[in-house]
């Protein structure tokens, strides 16, 4: 009988944490969380205000750049100072909900975390309502946790919940403005959605940090918009789980491969590493033999980019920017200083002979393993999954620096 209680109470447990936690708060499903990667917008959002001895600044500096921000306020907090959620509204920001209590929703009672978010939204609602703001449709619990009872809450208060791409990190005591800013720099991609915090301890990082950011956003080409404008900021469902499955399992091949984004950024179309050249037989169409052992730099396109961005988008990136930083991290990188050649393996090579590359055929055993491969990953970011014989695409040091370096 004992054994039987344990197990309804772990199958309960099961239900009301732990899928909610794997399949929402992990897998993010049925929840906004990220934009397509074919135009250069981010979205920024804040958790936590308004306060007015940091928000202020917040919007000081969002103003000055020209960009648009997320708010996900607490309720008690727009309450008490509505002259700032007026601002942000005035300023053309959107207002979404984030607690009525900020307190993580594995440490309230089912009721509670039922119910936080219905109050959250309505408090906030009627805040934005009288200040004649759109009605809200967002709503992001207190440190993006979730339960069983506040999916649920979510739904009977007709929002969505809103999730985010990059944690910044601005909360954590070990990281310093400039820190937290490298790490943006690191891991920014189009499309992203940026958790930062307008009030509490991140503000204590985000209000110094935030100008250089929209800088940095600004040099890089990027804007900040509201998650209402990012391009394909739409709920995540099993389509998105399966594309997100294949971005891990490229980062997981990627460490085991040291494999690295070129220009340490995860927005450039390449990913590379040094090794030694894997092939037999080749030779190029000057006649020059590349011997199987040569010192060479294998690059692999960044999929999530090269499919939004289309086939002809990818290829003025790639010539107009991506193979430049490519370039210089070849003169500069001891680790890549030594490669002769630069190739790929792949059925992009149509696109690669548009950007120089010479291209060869592959052993049948190679070409078969390596288009199983690829009609994998066009099933994942939803292609036809019938790709092209994979071929060889090459250039010489020489050749490539010439092109771009």
């Amino acid at each position: 009988m004992k054994r039987r209680w344990w197990l309804l109470g772990g199958a309960a447990l099961l239900g009301y944490i732990g899928l909610p936690y794997a399949l929402v708060q992990v897998g993010n499903y049925g929840l906004v969380r990220e934009g397509k990667r074919a135009r250069r917008e981010v979205a920024l959002t804040f958790d936590d205000g308004p306060d007015p001895a940091t928000t202020p600044a917040v919007l000081d500096a969002l103003r000055e750049a020209g960009a648009k921000a997320t708010f996900f306020v607490l309720a008690a907090r727009a309450e008490a100072h509505p002259e700032l959620v007026a601002r942000m509204l005035a300023e053309g920001h959107q207002v979404g909900a984030h607690a009525a209590k900020h307190i993580h929703a594995w440490l309230r009672s089912p009721w509670g975390a039922y119910r936080d978010p219905i109050r959250a939204v309505q408090r906030v609602n009627a805040v934005v309502q009288r200040l004649d703001g759109p009605p809200v449709t967002l709503h992001r619990p207190p440190h993006g946790a979730y339960t069983l009872a506040t999916v649920l809450g979510q739904r009977k208060a007709g929002v969505r919940g809103a999730h985010w791409s990059i944690e910044a990190g601005d909360w954590n005591p070990k990281l310093s403005a400039e820190q937290v800013r490298a790490r943006l720099e690191r891991l920014l991609v189009a499309g992203a959605v940026v958790v930062l915090h307008d009030a509490g301890v991140g503000a204590r990082t985000t209000v110094p940090l935030l100008p250089q950011l929209l800088a940095d956003l600004g040099a890089r080409g990027y804007r900040s918009v509201t998650l209402r404008e990012l391009d394909g900021a739409t709920p995540q469902d099993a389509a998105f789980l399966k594309r997100r499955a294949f971005l891990t399992l490229d980062a997981v091949y990627d460490q085991l491969g040291g494999i690295r984004f070129a220009g340490r950024r995860a927005d450039n179309l390449f990913r590379l590493a040094p090794l030694p050249f894997p092939l037999t037989g080749i030779r190029l169409a000057d006649g020059r033999p590349i011997p199987k052992g040569t010192p060479a730099l294998e690059f692999h396109v960044n999929n999530p980019i090269l499919v939004d961005l289309g086939p002809r988008a990818s290829v003025r990136q790639a010539k107009a920017q991506d193979f430049r930083v490519v370039a210089a991290e070849m003169q500069s990188d001891p680790a890549w200083q030594d490669a002769q050649v630069i190739f790929c393996l792949s059925a992009v090579s149509p696109l690669l002979t548009l950007v120089g590359f010479e291209t060869h055929d592959l052993p049948p055993a190679d070409a078969g393993r390596l288009r199983g491969w690829a009609n994998m990953l066009r099933r994942a970011y939803g292609n036809d999954p019938n790709a092209k014989d994979p071929k060889l695409s090459i250039l010489t040091r020489e050749q490539f620096l010439a092109l771009y370096g």
